[in-house]
């Protein structure tokens, strides 16, 4: 069975790093999908404690990550990565699911759910 996610070494390395600086070891990392942003969705990353109904659950890298039950579909196939530059680092997220995206990469739309788009 496909994973509904990926996360390349280089992610799980930083998310593990960030997870010991906020003290957060054993937490769970949720991904999620939110209305908003200029293309209409944008994406969550953040530390949960619990499992809530309707979750996936995934171990990465030994990293557990949960996916709510609405942003699965528009999630898989999803690629999270972590590219290092001078400007400093950053996650990027490349999702086969979307259509358009907007200019910042942070929002997007898929061919069934345009979300909530607000003004850039």
């Amino acid at each position: 069975m496909e994973e509904i996610i990926t996360i390349t070494e280089a992610a799980a390395l930083q998310i593990k790093d960030m997870m010991k600086e906020n003290e957060e070891e054993g937490a769970f990392l949720r991904v999620a999908i939110q209305g908003g942003g200029c293309s209409g969705l944008s994406y969550g990353m953040g530390f949960a404690h619990e499992l809530e109904e309707g979750d996936t659950e995934l171990e990465l890298h030994g990293i557990k990550v949960l996916i709510d039950k609405e942003s699965a579909p528009a999630l898989k196939g999803t690629k999270i990565d972590y590219k290092q530059s001078m400007m400093g680092g950053g996650f990027t997220i490349d999702n086969p699911n979307a259509i358009a995206s907007c200019g910042c990469g942070s929002s997007f739309r898929t061919a069934t759910n345009s979300g909530t788009p607000e003004e850039c």
